[in-house]
């Protein structure tokens, strides 16, 4: 069954008290719809809704508060004065090599010798490797500063420190037994003081950069050049668009539309057909042939092109990671294919709680998007594997509310090594083991998780009528932006529409509609992939639907847009 044929359930947050939303209303001069979007984001008072809409560089919090900054600081200092080789070691995807293109640009105008290090993903694997720190004892390094990885790597740290190397941890996910390193910046370790712990790992690598300024009285301006690749890193890693991470992306955003690094602005030419560029932009667009280069082949190709020097470089870079890109969407749409007809040919597969698939020669760099399409589709837990040099190695996905990285610890007997998140997970197993494994996974997921959460929802901020939909309203609703977890675009639903006569199939399975509501004016709207609603639109039944509000800019003049998410008749 695909998540198309299943009803959605319809969430609405709780309502706001009214006596709350009228004040916070009075006080910012706002209508009650955009009160309660507000507070529901936990902005209650005026002084909190002007931090909110009006972000300033001066709220980023002091990098010392962070647990090691100062030992960090130091170390890269000594190694400087000692005229020391100093390795950028940063993971192969988005927030990885951005952050490696920021520190690397950063500390190359204080330090000639500095060079960087991207893994291998198929060779390598995730995070810091042995047979890098083989080549930088090789290439006389002696300090290594790992980005968007490092903090489980206890073995590899050890062995740095026996090859006579420093390492310096930047990371920003959850630590365990923590390496000895020489320091260690992660906002997540529970003794760190920072009050801001949702960082990217190209986040955590610019409080360095901003902590080596101040400490050196430098130009701040000098590091605000580098925001835009922050940017991208906080979009594509979808971290929190809360607190000090809006506040990072407002300003990268700025920057991208404004005057983008070449690289950056070389893929823009490329893909993004727009002006004013959002995190939305980023992440379908610009992230996804990033990202390419690292899951079909060499990621050093990403951070060479956020690195390039002139246009005509990143033109050329930028080409080739494009033609990657389409290489990836065509073996994505092969081998999505091939796992779907896989998962619907697994004995019971209607009454299945779980999918699991394995093709031995599909690409390692993708199964984590084929898993997310067939979490789409079937709306279950989700793990694919592949073959990789004599095991198996799988990409988990969740659905809400459902920890998989729990699910997977209680399937250990059958698996070598794991880590991940309550939602994303990695996996490697003996190639014997898929079939056991296959079933304790299915039985540990029967067993705990509820039936509600295999069934798609669509939460909805609050529901409005269309005549709430004015100029002004709109002018304020998009400075709720950048959007992002914790800080969705705001979802809303309207109930008793009605097509005003014009409603067409547009592409292969979407509709395009003029919706109006009784006393309203009428609105042009999208419903991706509904077109089997089309015959009772069509006769001007009436309908609630659920739906977000954009702009929409056709041939230089520019519309409100509702973008229909799920439709329900009455």
């Amino acid at each position: 069954m695909f998540s198309g044929d299943m009803v959605k359930r319809w969430v609405l947050k709780p309502v706001a008290v009214q006596e709350s939303v009228d004040k916070l209303a009075e006080d910012i001069k706002v209508d009650e719809v955009i009160a309660r979007l507000l507070i529901s984001r936990g902005i209650n008072t005026y002084a909190e809704a002007r931090t909110f809409f009006r972000p300033q560089l001066s709220q980023l919090h002091d990098p010392f508060l962070m647990k090691d900054m100062r030992k960090a600081v130091d170390l890269i200092e000594l190694a400087m004065r000692n005229n020391e080789a100093i390795l950028i070691y940063g993971d192969y995807d988005v927030d990885g090599t951005t952050a490696v293109a920021v520190l690397y640009r950063f500390l190359k105008h204080y330090h000639e010798q500095i060079g960087y290090y991207i893994p291998d993903r198929h060779k390598e694997g995730y995070g810091l490797s042995l047979q890098a720190i083989d080549w930088a004892v090789e290439n006389n390094y002696k300090l290594i500063i790992t980005l968007d990885c490092g903090i489980t790597a206890v073995d590899q740290v050890d062995y740095a420190n026996e090859k006579g190397l420093q390492v310096i941890i930047t990371d920003h996910h959850l630590p365990a037994d923590l390496p000895r390193a020489a320091a260690i910046l992660d906002p997540k370790q529970a003794d760190c003081p920072y009050p801001f712990k949702d960082l990217s790992g190209c986040g955590v690598g610019f409080k360095l950069a901003q902590a080596f300024s101040e400490r050196n009285g430098l130009d701040i301006q000098v590091l605000h050049q580098y925001l835009d690749l922050v940017a991208v890193s906080i979009a594509a890693d979808i971290v929190p668009m809360t607190g000090e991470n809006r506040v990072l992306a407002h300003f990268g955003l700025k920057k991208l539309n404004e005057n983008p690094a070449h690289g950056l602005k070389a893929i823009i030419n490329i893909c993004c057909d727009r002006k004013d560029l959002t995190a939305t932009d980023i992440v379908f667009n610009i992230a996804p042939r990033i990202n390419a280069a690292g899951r079909m082949g060499d990621a050093k190709n990403a951070v060479e092109l956020l690195l390039s020097n002139n246009m005509e470089e990143a033109n050329a870079r930028a080409q080739v990671i494009n033609e990657t890109n389409t290489d990836r969407r065509d073996v994505d749409a092969t081998i999505t294919k091939e796992a779907f007809q896989l998962a619907e040919g697994e004995e019971n597969f209607a009454e299945r709680r779980t999918t699991v698939v394995y093709g031995a020669n599909w690409h390692k760099g993708v199964i984590g998007i084929v898993a997310s399409r067939l979490v789409e589709a079937y709306y279950r837990p989700t793990v694919v594997f592949s073959h990789t040099e004599g095991r198996l190695t799988g990409s988990a996905r969740s659905v809400n509310g459902f920890d998989i990285h729990h699910a997977i610890a209680q399937c250990a007997e059958f698996v070598d090594q794991f880590g991940g998140h309550k939602y994303a997970a990695g996996l490697t197993l003996k190639e014997g083991n898929v079939k056991a494994f296959s079933d304790k996974f299915e039985e540990v997921v029967r067993n705990s998780i509820q039936e509600d959460q295999l069934l798609p929802f669509v939460d909805i901020d609050q529901e409005i009528k269309l005549k709430d939909i004015s100029p002004r309203f709109f002018r304020v609703l998009k400075q709720f932006a950048p959007f992002g977890p914790g800080n969705m675009h705001p979802v809303f639903m309207t109930k008793s529409v009605f097509s005003n006569g014009f409603v067409r199939i547009v592409g292969e399975n979407h509709l395009q509609i003029s919706v109006q509501q009784e006393n309203s004016i009428s609105f042009s709207a999208i419903a991706f992939g509904q077109a089997e609603h089309y015959n009772l639109i069509s006769k001007g039944i009436p309908f609630d639907m659920v739906y977000v509000i954009e702009e929409n800019t056709w041939r230089g003049v520019t519309s409100i847009k509702l973008n229909i998410k799920d439709i329900k008749f009455e």
